[in-house]
């Protein structure tokens, strides 16, 4: 019974979420203030969180009727009978309860004990629990209004980033706001390419997206909008670094605008899911360029 549970975990969604921590690393590393025990406790938070959005994300479609109506994304577990309900609504708890406690470890870890900046990412950490469970599942879940671009941008690009940046510094800076933008504009993309591929089927089940609402044409535009918006962030803010990364960001660019090439020829909407994991990993190597520039100069 593990293979069912690697399914609903998606595991091919976890570059994503460590995307945004390992950022946030690397622009810590940026001005010598980074320590990999806090690295480390981040991204296993991060991951627990994103399997607990995963696992969520799988409960709530079947509550509420959306992977029952012909979707064309990958099998969820609880709508084919393979995982009760039961079942998944008890690994959220154990996933929740492990999120919160690596959490937990990695403010004390990073503040040395109970302090406004503790009790302020505590609070930023159970919103963002409450988010991921929230995004499908329960009553009036905020994706099935639309709202998933807006949280997605905050948590995985503004909270996740500078965030992650703070507990290694306790500062923060105005500047870092646009790889933090970028970051998060890229993560918005890849929700957007699901929905993309899922339309017709989040129609049917009152899944108000922004493809939903808009029409896949309207879609595409804003997919190229969000991609060459964080391009332009991310790049922008390498100008001044040094030429290693900006030399990196360019490549990682260049093969992020050849999937946007590809990306607006998908005539059929099940073409668009190899890009969702294209393009986390696309976020994946911003964000490792720059750590493994930083930690190695």
């Amino acid at each position: 019974m593990i293979k069912p549970w690697l399914i609903a975990f998606r595991l091919r969604t976890l570059p994503l979420a460590t995307a945004s921590i390992l950022l946030g690393c690397g622009l810590a590393a940026l001005h010598g203030l980074h320590h990999w025990p806090i690295s480390i406790l981040a991204v296993l938070t991060a991951v627990f969180l994103q399997i607990l959005s995963n696992l969520a994300n799988d409960y709530g479609d079947f509550e509420n009727g959306a992977d029952l109506s012909g979707r064309v994304g990958p099998d969820r577990m609880v709508a084919s009978g393979t995982i009760s309900a039961l079942a998944m609504k008890k690994a959220m708890v154990v996933f929740g309860a492990l999120s919160f406690f690596t959490g937990v470890a990695l403010l004390w870890l990073a503040f040395g004990g109970f302090s406004l900046g503790f009790f302020t990412l505590l609070l930023l950490g159970m919103a963002a629990i409450a988010a991921a469970v929230k995004y499908t599942a329960g009553r009036n879940p905020y994706g099935y209004a639309g709202l998933g671009d807006i949280s997605v941008l905050l948590f995985f690009g503004l909270i996740a980033v500078l965030g992650t940046y703070y507990l290694h510094t306790q500062r923060l800076q105005v500047d870092l706001l646009l790889p933090a933008l970028g970051m998060g504009l890229l993560s918005v993309a890849v929700l957007n390419l699901n929905n993309m591929r899922d339309r017709e089927s989040d129609a049917r089940a009152g899944k108000r997206t922004i493809p939903v609402r808009f029409g896949a044409q309207a879609a595409v535009r804003y997919h190229t909008l969000l991609v060459l918006s964080a391009l332009l962030a991310l790049l922008y803010y390498a100008r001044g670094q040094s030429l290693q990364l900006h030399l990196g960001w360019v490549v990682a660019g260049i093969w992020l605008l050849l999937n946007l090439y590809k990306i607006r020829k998908v005539k059929v909407p099940v073409d668009y899911d190899p890009f969702l994991k294209r393009t986390a990993l696309n976020a994946l190597l911003f964000a490792l360029l720059l750590l493994l520039v930083n930690v190695m100069s």
